[in-house]
């Protein structure tokens, strides 16, 4: 099982566009978790785009912070679940170069983070969808029931 996905820029652009609701300029892609969640490293830092919680925040200051967090049990836990990859990965979901896991129904949907919830999706395709689903219901207090999602 990998930890780290690596993408080419063209796909990080490409996966990024749904995100404009977000200031991700003069950020720089490094490499997403194994669910596609995206670090940058900017001038100011590193940074980490949740795709669960649809949420860009700068965790790390320096490259050691980072490095040492992502090698940690708690940071590969929180930041890489892998262990809910290495269950994927168990059941037979092997990610192909273009592909990351997903979730069926996002968990701020009301999905379980679970392998029964896990899937295999484009890279591309499942950040996007993900963009598209926060920047729909980020406005809503907690508790709104959510229906009719639409997906551009």
């Amino acid at each position: 099982m990998e930890p780290i996905r690596r993408f080419s820029p063209g796909n990080y652009a490409a996966a990024l566009e749904s995100w404009s609701f977000l200031d991700l300029s003069g950020k720089q892609p490094l490499f997403t978790s194994p669910f596609g969640d995206l670090f940058f490293q900017s001038e100011d830092g590193f940074w980490f785009l949740d795709l669960l919680a649809g949420e860009l925040s700068r965790h790390w200051q320096t490259e050691s912070e980072f490095s040492n967090s992502l090698n940690s049990p708690n940071g590969q836990d929180e930041y890489l679940m892998i262990g809910l990859a290495s269950e994927a990965e168990r059941t037979g979901m092997r990610p192909s170069e273009d592909e990351v896991y997903n979730f069926r129904v996002l968990p701020a949907l009301g999905g379980a983070v679970e392998v029964s919830n896990v899937e295999l999706c484009d890279f591309i395709v499942a950040v996007n969808l993900a963009a598209q689903i926060h920047h729909q219901i980020k406005d809503l207090p907690p508790g709104t029931p959510i229906s009719g999602i639409s997906l551009n």
